[in-house]
């Protein structure tokens, strides 16, 4: 069968199934995903002993530390998988839902309603509990899904992937069993094929780093939304208090530094930055973090740090995805804000103030999917905002924006309630 071949056939499989999961009831997609929980935690030996053969290959082929945290398996992440589907499970239905309904003056009723989307197609890297996360919202929803990860995780997500499907089969007859199905094929060619199937793909998300994003934006023929690089920022204000500070920029890089809601730019107001950056830096290089800093930042921490690296034009465009951190000391609240629309990726970004005024224009005038006044961009997470898990998180502003849960996963459909009504 040719690569060709291979993508059609899963694309008129998961149409299909796509048409039986409309027919299930919220009863029978509840029970599946406690069933897939179960069979995680049950079957985690198994899926452990697959990811440590990914972890083993990756070693070896040199990825970075942060890249093979993102790739681990342990038993705390397992669990996790297993937990985001109970939460799943546990969410109101998002289709069905009534979203608009009113009455013409010539009787006729119409009601807006929420639908599945269809057949959807997610591309990640690395992450393979995106391979649970993915397939239980869409599921849920009422989406087929077709799932492509990185050929670092392939064992990873080929064990998941079957704990699911043998769990859902066992625990309900009217499963359908293509609803949930794994490219199997690394080779690159095949995103292609697949997503230029208009005829069976009704959309196409992709994760991970930039080329991927622009290459599946480039190639794809169906609609796709965008889980963008995370450049996110935290802005000290003048106004800050400064524990705290502290505590949100330490956790925001350093809590776990290879995901996309980590953050990469710490801007410090230059009324503050004289007290406060010697103490972050000293706080940030006890973690290990390697500070790229700009002019301004290394007169202050010159005598403390002096084999500082110099930030340039890159470096704040840049998603570094581990323990580096580019520093700018800014003057005020508008050039704060002047620097992340520039150089952000519309993700994630929080100012730290006392100030009120100066916070609401921050959250008013900075273009992110989520914008945070004292908290860290470490709560841009789809577990976090409630949603039990997320499927991505978009940095588009057509359509879903920010954590994309169940709702974001319908779309919808106009019905009309008549009696012989006829247009004049």
């Amino acid at each position: 069968m040719t690569l060709t071949e291979q993508m059609t056939q899963l694309g008129r499989q998961a149409k299909a199934a796509s048409r039986d999961l409309a027919q299930l009831t919220t009863q029978e997609k509840n029970d599946c995903l406690l069933a897939m929980a179960d069979a995680l935690e049950m079957h985690r030996q198994v899926v452990q002993e697959a990811n440590a053969q990914d972890m083993a290959a990756s070693a070896q082929a040199g990825l970075s530390a942060a890249m093979l945290d993102r790739l681990k398996l342990d038993d705390k992440r397992v669990a996790g998988m297993a937990r985001g589907l109970r939460e799943v499970a546990a969410l109101p239905d998002p289709v069905g839902r009534i979203l608009d309904q009113r009455t013409r003056p010539n009787g006729l009723k119409l009601q807006k309603i929420s639908t599945p989307i269809g057949v959807v197609v997610i591309i990640y890297e690395s992450r393979p509990n995106v391979t649970a996360d993915a397939a239980g919202l869409c599921f849920k929803s009422g989406n087929a899904t077709i799932l492509r990860g990185g050929k670092e995780a392939v064992h990873s997500n080929q064990a998941i992937a079957q704990v699911l499907l043998a769990a859902a089969t066992q625990r309900c007859a009217r499963f359908p069993l293509h609803a949930i199905q794994l490219v199997p094929t690394t080779d690159r060619e095949a995103i292609k094929e697949l997503l230029s199937l208009t005829q069976y793909v009704d959309l196409c998300m992709p994760r991970g780093g930039e080329g991927l994003i622009r290459a599946v934006a480039d190639c794809s023929r169906v609609p796709v939304i965008k889980h963008y690089k995370g450049v996110c920022h935290v802005y000290v204000d003048g106004a800050a208090d400064l524990k705290m500070a502290a505590g949100i920029v330490l956790n925001a890089k350093t809590q776990r530094p290879g995901v996309c809601n980590a953050m990469e730019t710490l801007l410090v107001d230059q009324a503050i930055a004289p007290t406060f950056l010697p103490a972050v830096a000293r706080q940030l290089m006890e973690k290990k973090v390697e500070l790229r800093v700009d002019d301004a930042s290394r007169a202050i921490l010159k005598d403390q740090a002096p084999n500082l690296k110099t930030a340039t034009e890159e470096d704040w465009y840049a998603e570094y995805l581990d323990l580096i951190l580019a520093v700018r000391v800014v003057n005020g609240v508008p050039e704060a804000i002047g620097h992340i629309n520039q150089y952000g990726s519309a993700h994630s970004d929080t100012i730290v103030t006392s100030d009120e005024t100066h916070a609401r224009k921050f959250l008013a005038e900075v273009d992110s999917a989520a914008v945070y006044w004292n908290a860290s961009t470490r709560f841009t997470d789809g577990g976090e905002f409630g949603m039990g898990a997320e499927i991505g998180i978009s940095t588009d502003k057509i359509g879903a924006r920010g954590p994309m849960g169940l709702e974001e996963l319908t779309t919808y459909k106009w019905l009309g309630f008549g009696n012989g009504q006829l247009r004049v």
